[in-house]
């Protein structure tokens, strides 16, 4: 596969900046501080607007494992249905069962509502009992992409484990390597194990524009100010381009 460097943001100003740095596309979702949830209808429509990129959602109506009720489980289908009725290029998505499997006959679902959706597994795959299991049963429900770090808490430690998932994967269905990338990591892992694909964030901490600041209440989690504003970094997404454009695409090419 011919590589591709994908972005995760969560605000319209993330959006425009990756884009501008030169990512294939965005992965749009709220609340990255806490791994990401299903973004607003509002922010997924001034996105569309600004940026001519593709655009996959992140289909997760909480913080939290990837074991959904039905009550869940119904709002993520009807979140699927409003997306692609949006414009949205792709789903971001993943459901297990108890025993750490991947929950083929909601996959399944999953799979119906979005049609004709780019189709990506997310880092539930990470957290699944199996993943050399959970990549076959991927690629015969047609999924397309895995995101994955190699089961590891970044995709540095999880090398190992990548090399086996895309000698596994071969052109059946593209890994996207995730966790703690940045331009250092595409041009290692693309070096050590063949790695193409490559999901970030770039994040940098803005300091609040706040003049007056209560500093003695706390929203939200432990040890994290309100006054810290996180945004994409458009020269670490600028250098990231630069590396998949030198090493991987003129490789794969």
């Amino acid at each position: 596969m011919g590589g591709r460097l994908e972005v995760c943001i969560d605000s319209v100003e993330s959006a425009v900046l990756a884009w501008e740095g030169g990512a294939d596309g965005l992965e749009v979702c709220s609340n990255l501080i806490i791994g990401g949830t299903t973004p607003g209808v509002s922010q997924f429509k001034q996105i569309r607007q600004a940026c001519d990129i593709e655009l996959t959602v992140l289909i997760r109506p909480r913080f939290g494992d990837f074991l959904y009720t039905d009550a869940e489980f119904k709002m993520m289908k009807e979140d699927i249905r409003m997306f692609r009725e949006l414009g949205a290029d792709g789903i971001t998505v993943g459901c297990l069962k108890p025993d750490g499997s991947l929950d083929m006959s909601r996959m399944e679902e999953i799979k119906d509502c979005a049609g004709r959706l780019r189709l990506t597994l997310h880092r539930a795959f990470d957290v699944c009992e199996n993943p050399h299991k959970v990549l076959e049963e991927a690629v015969l429900l047609g999924i397309d992409t895995i995101l994955t770090s190699g089961q590891a808490c970044d995709c540095v430690q999880g090398t190992e484990a990548l090399r086996r998932l895309i000698m596994q994967a071969g052109e059946r269905i593209e890994i996207l390597v995730g966790g703690g990338v940045n331009a250092e990591v595409i041009r290692r892992l693309h070096e050590e194990i063949h790695a193409a694909s490559f999901h970030m964030s770039g994040k940098k901490r803005l300091d609040s524009g706040m003049v007056y600041r209560n500093e003695s209440v706390h929203m939200g989690l432990p040890g994290l100010s309100e006054f810290d504003i996180f945004r994409t970094d458009r020269e670490q997404i600028k250098k990231a381009r630069y590396i998949m454009d030198t090493y991987v695409r003129q490789e794969n090419n």
